[in-house]
């Protein structure tokens, strides 16, 4: 049974539940809800399992906070032998306008410190990733106060469509593989 690694990128603690920066826990969430999932604190995060046509999707929600997600990714790579090719990380980007999605094979951590953490751990820029556009409204000196914010009213409710949309990915990722999968939902 092939096996594949979703690592939603947040902070721990209820002051982060809605904030910018959490949207990978987010994403975890709503396909852990659609699906009927729960997750299990086991170490170094929270995980759950989802068997789909063969194969094992384990979502993970490293509890490291985000500048130490690495060290879960690693972890869980290893004690479930996971090829890095399976595994996905899904992060905010202050670079993509709200909403907006990219999937990525490889490339740098763009400033992020999750995906910094992520990097020097794996040793290598080569392991796919799913950016979350957050947008870059914010007056200069406030980009930790936007990250760290909540979302407007406004964005929560396009949020709703953009996480049903999140799930399908996933779904994709793991039945129809990385290139199909930035063909189908690049740019949406």
């Amino acid at each position: 049974m092939k096996k594949f690694l979703i690592v939603g990128l947040g902070n721990i603690g209820s002051e982060y539940i809605n904030t910018r920066h959490n949207i990978g826990f987010k994403i975890l969430d709503a396909f852990a809800n659609e699906e009927n999932l729960s997750f299990q604190n086991v170490k170094l995060g929270a995980i759950s399992e989802y068997k789909i046509k063969g194969r094992t999707i384990l979502l993970l929600k490293p509890n490291t906070y985000m500048n130490l997600s690495g060290k879960a990714v690693h972890y869980w790579m290893e004690k479930e032998n996971i090829a890095k090719e399976n595994v996905l990380i899904i992060t905010d980007d202050l670079n993509l306008s709200f909403g907006t999605i990219r999937i990525k094979s490889k490339g740098s951590d763009g400033g992020h410190n999750g995906l910094k953490s992520i990097q020097q751990l794996l040793n290598t820029t080569e392991y796919p990733r799913f950016r979350f556009g957050i947008s870059d409204e914010f007056k200069k000196g406030q980009q930790v106060n936007y990250v760290l914010g909540e979302w407007t009213e406004e964005e929560k409710e396009t949020l709703k469509e953009r996480l049903k949309l999140s799930s399908e990915i996933i779904k994709s990722f793991a039945l129809a593989g990385l290139n199909n999968t930035m063909n189908s939902y690049n740019g949406k």
